[in-house]
């Protein structure tokens, strides 16, 4: 009789792949809320999927068991989401994107449609505005000598921030009073700098602007209703809006892949004396036979088996007389 050692690495009731990035995501089949979905992700991962690029979005693509209808992501409907056009976060110390110079009574999103961010010279204080409006820009520019910079042509918000992405780095971002003042005093009258509203943000908090949209999509929110994000798999993963409350399958993400580990002590009899049970060749064959054991009883394939070696190196140790013999007086 020989004893071994057998380590079964256990992931299941998931399918997980992983991106260049490092971010694994794991699709879960139990139907939830978005609600209810973002609490299992958070207790068991990290939280729902933000997708940041199409080389996320394919990697899903690539499941082993694919999804072949919809799937929360972390995407939601959230309307005072404010944010700035520069989303590079090593531009930004610690509460500096949060930093902010609103007029009394601002934003007040008037008619829903005001959605970028003027500053006025009176008090450097802000507003909300139409992004269609024309106004003068400020842009932020980290290789000149001046890292504001007025332009003197007026522009909409959109025209602004593409004339400051194309000649310096991006529309003025502002992370503090002291950047408040310097554009201050650069303002004729008011100008746009680079704070816009997004209206959908995500579970974790990312400033990713990847969005893929399955068109009509995105549909405006209608009454009182949450409207949360799906990734719709049998639509090549493009994105729908749904109540929040529908029940789903959902895609969570984490930074590291997810195990449950398990030793198990097996005892095998050898039939031929001359057999190594210590020969790799042998060990290989005796797991592929193990796993193929436990998939006839219903376990699936990402189970991974392994030898776990003794403090000698080896697996396998005969074991001794004296050990078979008190068995026997147990019995």
């Amino acid at each position: 009789m020989d004893k071994l050692l057998l380590s079964v690495v256990v992931v299941s009731g998931l399918c997980a792949v992983s991106s260049a990035a490092g971010r694994y995501y794991h699709v879960v089949h139990e139907l939830k809320t978005m609600t209810e979905a973002q609490r299992h992700c958070r207790e068991n991962y990290k939280d729902l999927a933000t997708i940041r690029d199409l080389e996320d979005l394919e990697t899903l693509k690539t499941l082993k068991r694919p999804i072949h209808s919809r799937a929360w992501i972390g995407l939601y409907h959230y309307l005072d989401n404010w944010r700035w056009s520069l989303p590079n976060t090593s531009y930004y110390k610690p509460g500096e994107t949060e930093f902010r110079r609103w007029d009394s009574g601002q934003p007040n999103n008037y008619l829903n449609k005001e959605h970028c961010t003027i500053m006025q010279n009176t008090k450097g204080l802000w507003h909300d505005a139409m992004c269609e409006h024309t106004l003068f820009p400020v842009c932020f520019d980290v290789r000149g000598p001046n890292r504001f910079v007025l332009i003197s042509t007026k522009m909409t918000w959109t025209e602004a921030q593409s004339s400051c992405r194309e000649h310096h780095t991006d529309l003025a971002l502002v992370r503090n009073m002291e950047e408040n003042q310097i554009v201050q005093s650069l303002n004729p009258i008011e100008v746009w700098i680079g704070l816009f509203r997004d209206p959908w943000k995500w579970s974790d908090g990312s400033d990713s602007s990847f969005r893929k949209w399955n068109p009509p999509e995105p549909r405006k929110p209608g009454g009182s209703s949450e409207t949360c994000v799906a990734a719709d798999f049998s639509a090549d993963g493009r994105w729908e809006t749904l109540d929040c409350k529908v029940k789903s399958a959902f895609i969570c993400y984490s930074d590291v892949v997810p195990v449950s580990k398990r030793v198990v002590k097996v005892r095998l009899e050898k039939r031929s004396s001359s057999l190594d049970l210590n020969d790799p060749v042998v060990m290989e064959d005796l797991l592929k036979q193990l796993k193929q054991r436990l998939k006839d009883q219903g376990l699936n394939d990402d189970i991974k088996l392994s030898w776990k070696k003794q403090s000698d190196g080896k697996v396998f140790h005969k074991e001794e007389k004296k050990t078979q013999k008190k068995r026997r007086d147990e019995l």
